[in-house]
């Protein structure tokens, strides 16, 4: 049995991670090292974190359903096809191998996609206003970003945040589509971690909790933000979660 207070730290940041989940992405960076902090290894930590935060993702996309959209060419439909056969794929892919490959890319990965999102959101724009990625680039984008999620799941709001930016997509509606999309490649691997004796139940719980609300509030504010400025939070949570996992790396 975990301490008392180690369990309250795993709640309110899963609440947070929630409601970061929903704005912009990179909740399981919180959810994972107070995982552990509960005495679980990093490996039980990441599959308990992606069965806790389902819930919460699958209700946020839900709620923004409406403001969701296709992109690039591609439906919606499509976009989540693409997300569960990656998602399988993804914690397929888990259970075989070892995290350590991927673990040591997130730093890398979380750059690259706060730069991409960034230069989308406050770089030069095409003088037709057409969109970075076309169909064939989006489809191949999302598989990527899918499997990694499935896989391992950090930083997947700011890589789909920066793609569906870069295939045209507004800010809200990228936001929205993305909370879907991370619904629907976490359901994939889910499906499938479910059955792992690796999931620790009390501290998935308390979690699925915290990050539910979190999550929820977290999509009352997307719609109402400014979306400028939500550009810039998004920027600066990236920026500081790039230099976070660098520091932890060395």
């Amino acid at each position: 049995m975990p301490p008392t207070s180690a369990l309250i730290v795993l709640f309110f940041a899963a609440l947070w991670a929630g409601c970061q989940n929903a704005l912009a992405g990179g909740g399981s960076f919180i959810t994972l090292p107070s995982l552990m902090f509960t005495g679980m290894d990093a490996l039980a930590a990441n599959i308990t974190s992606s069965v806790a935060l389902f819930p919460s993702q699958a209700a946020t996309g839900i709620h923004g359903w409406k403001n969701s959209s296709g992109a690039a060419g591609l439906t919606r439909g499509w976009l989540l096809g693409i997300s569960l056969v990656g998602g399988v794929l993804g914690a397929i892919l888990l259970l075989l191998t070892p995290s350590t490959i991927f673990a040591r890319l997130v730093p890398w990965l979380v750059l690259f996609a706060t730069t991409m999102f960034a230069w989308g959101s406050f770089g030069p724009k095409r003088a037709d206003g057409g969109a970075r990625l076309r169909t064939g680039g989006a489809a191949a984008a999302q598989f990527c970003i899918a499997v990694y999620g499935g896989y391992f799941g950090g930083g997947i709001g700011f890589l789909m945040l920066a793609a569906l930016t870069a295939a045209g997509l507004a800010i809200r509606n990228a936001g929205a589509t993305k909370n879907l999309l991370a619904g629907a490649m976490n359901f994939a691997a889910v499906t499938i971690f479910i059955f792992s004796p690796q999931v620790h139940w009390l501290q998935m719980g308390i979690a699925c909790i915290g990050a539910l609300i979190g999550g929820l509030a977290g999509a009352h504010m997307l719609n109402r933000v400014n979306e400028k400025l939500l550009r810039i939070v998004i920027t600066a949570i990236g920026v500081a979660l790039t230099i976070g996992l660098f520091i932890r790396a060395q």
